[in-house]
C-alpha cells in the first residue's frame, strides 16, 4: 500500500486545525485572544432602564434644613433667612473672657462657622463674613438677636420667613427647634423639635412661655403655627433633662426691622458706616409692655 506523503499529511492536519478553531470560535470556546475580539462594551445606554443619579445634599434638603448649627467657643442654633444670612441670638456671637463670661463686644466674624445639615454629621461648613447685632443683648435679655452674613451665597438651600410686620399674639401656638443637648440626653447632637406651650406673656423685647430647652438651642427659631419666625431662643430654666418644661425667654424679631434692613444692605456690599444707626437698643423698645 502506498504511504501518505509527509508534506500532504502536515498540510491536511493544519487545515483540520484551522477548521476546528473556527468552529470552536462560533461556540464560544476560544482562547483569550479570540475572546477579546468577541467582547462587547458593558456600558448601558442612557435611556435603557433606570440610570443611577447621585444627588448633592442640597437637592435632598427639606424645609427644616434651614435650621443650622453655629460653632465657635460656644455652640448655638440659627436659621437661614436668606441664601447668605443666618438669624441667631446675640449672646452666641459675643466675645468672652477666660472664664466664659460674655463681654460687651462681638467676636471677629472669622471665629464663627455655620454648619449645614440637621443630622449627626454636617455636610458642609461656611465661614461668616459679618455680624449685625445691637449694642445690647451680649449676655441674653433684650437685644439678644444677631444676623450673620455668610462668606458666600448658598445655592439651593431652604430659607425661613420672618414675621416683621405684625406682633406675636397671646396664646399663639409655637414650634421651637434647635441643636441643643442636655446632660441626660441619650442622643447625639442633631436638630431636635422642642416641646413648647403657647405664648404666655409678651414684653417689649421678648415673649415668654414654658418650653423644654437644652444648651445649644440658643438662637434657634421660634415658629408660629403659620410657619413664620416670631422669635429666637434666648434663655431658659434648664435642669439637664430634655423633657423638663421651664420658663423660657424668646427674643422678638418684629422689634428689629432696622437690623434686618441693615443685614440686607451689608449682604449687598454696603459698609456698616454707610447705613443709618441700627444698633441702638432704645429704638426697638415698646412703650407699654403687656401681659
Amino acid at each position: 500500500m502506498e504511504q501518505p506523503h509527509p508534506r500532504r499529511t502536515r498540510a491536511f492536519a493544519t487545515a483540520a486545525l484551522v477548521a476546528l478553531t473556527a468552529t470552536l470560535g462560533v461556540t464560544g470556546c476560544v482562547s483569550h485572544a479570540h475572546r477579546s475580539i468577541l467582547a462587547t462594551p458593558a456600558a448601558r445606554p442612557e435611556g435603557d432602564g433606570r440610570p443611577l443619579r447621585l444627588l448633592p445634599p442640597f437637592e435632598l434638603a427639606t424645609p427644616e434644613d434651614a435650621i443650622v448649627r453655629i460653632t465657635g467657643d460656644v455652640t448655638c442654633s440659627g436659621t437661614l433667612i436668606a441664601d447668605d444670612r443666618v438669624l441667631t441670638a446675640h449672646h452666641c456671637v459675643a466675645a468672652r473672657d477666660a472664664s466664659g463670661r460674655a463681654l460687651d463686644h462681638d467676636k471677629e466674624p472669622r471665629e464663627i462657622s455655620v454648619e449645614l445639615g440637621g443630622d449627626y454629621l454636617p455636610w458642609s461648613e461656611v465661614p461668616v463674613r459679618a455680624i449685625i447685632a445691637p449694642d445690647c443683648g451680649y449676655g441674653s435679655g433684650d437685644g439678644d438677636i444677631a444676623i450673620l452674613v455668610l462668606s458666600r451665597h448658598l445655592i439651593g438651600m431652604p430659607t425661613a420667613p420672618v414675621r416683621l410686620e405684625s406682633e406675636p399674639q397671646l396664646k399663639e401656638d409655637l414650634r421651637v427647634l434647635g441643636f441643643g443637648r442636655c446632660a441626660l440626653s441619650r442622643d447625639g447632637i442633631h436638630r431636635v423639635p422642642r416641646t413648647s406651650n403657647p405664648i404666655q406673656s409678651i414684653e417689649s423685647g421678648h415673649i415668654a412661655t414654658t418650653a423644654a430647652i437644652c444648651p445649644g438651642d440658643s438662637g434657634g427659631p421660634v415658629y408660629s403655627i403659620k410657619g413664620d419666625i416670631v422669635g429666637v431662643v434666648s434663655a431658659s430654666v434648664m435642669d439637664g433633662d430634655d423633657s423638663t418644661m421651664g420658663l423660657s425667654i424668646f427674643t422678638r424679631v418684629d422689634r428689629w426691622s432696622q437690623l434686618f434692613a441693615a443685614a440686607h444692605e451689608i449682604s449687598n456690599g454696603a459698609s456698616s458706616s454707610e447705613l443709618p444707626p441700627y444698633r441702638d437698643c432704645r429704638a426697638s423698645s415698646h412703650p407699654r409692655p403687656r401681659k
